[in-house]
């Protein structure tokens, strides 16, 4: 496939999902796409075949993202993304706003080399990559409350895992969980601080959802 036709097909998923990408950003995602077509040939990134890329495919590691993107809140420059894997939703979400810095927790050793690799064929500035289990970033104090969102897709999710998770955020931040149309929202089992906010439909093609955990700020006792 050709550069033209690859920006023709991904120009027109977005407009089918009333999105509108800067050129230089619709490179930027072909450059990433074209490096993961090439390392999924060596180590298994994606299941998706990225050969001959179907529109779902398009869809699922470009477009929803960038869909999702919309709500990151105003104002947000730190975002950390648990089981990056292939670099999707992150990179896409982090191209479409530009003042985000991103931090990568992969536990795998040959993908998270695959993650610096595209941090760097992308020009990410900002971004890094931890190559290691989320669990093991909670011994590091200086990540404590430090994000203004925390990212994940294709996980179970669990009260302990949320309870660990939140730890990353700052008060008033947002867990965003990506989620299909067959997954449970975690609304009846979110433990405090963090609560449900709102559940968006992402694409309609892909029946996804995602779904928006924030951290409410913990008032202070008073004194008596």
């Amino acid at each position: 496939m050709t550069s033209r036709e690859f920006q023709d097909r991904l120009l027109r998923r977005a407009k089918r999902a009333g999105l509108t990408i800067p050129s230089d950003t619709a490179l930027r995602l072909e450059t990433y796409f074209r490096l993961l077509e090439t390392w999924n040939r060596k180590i298994n990134l994606t299941g998706f075949n990225l050969a001959e890329p179907t529109p779902d495919t398009l869809d699922r590691l470009l477009i929803e993202p960038l869909v999702a993107a919309r709500h990151v809140p105003a104002g947000a420059t730190r975002m950390l993304d648990v089981g990056s894997g292939g670099g999707s939703p992150a990179i896409p979400m982090a191209l479409a706003v530009p003042s985000i810095r991103l931090l990568m927790v992969e536990s795998k050793t040959r993908k998270s080399v695959f993650l610096r690799e595209a941090v760097r064929a992308v020009a990410l500035e900002g971004a890094e990559v931890a190559a290691s289990r989320y669990e093991e970033l909670l011994a590091r104090p200086e990540l404590h409350e430090a994000h203004d969102l925390v990212t994940m897709r294709a996980v179970r999710v669990e009260p302990r895992l949320l309870s660990n998770l939140q730890a990353f955020i700052k008060p008033g931040g947002v867990l965003l969980l990506f989620r299909g149309t067959t997954a449970a929202d975690p609304s009846e089992t979110v433990p405090p601080p963090l609560a449900w906010s709102a559940t968006f439909p992402l694409l309609e093609s892909l029946r996804s959802r995602l779904v928006v955990l924030e951290k409410r700020h913990v008032g202070r006792q008073r004194s008596t």
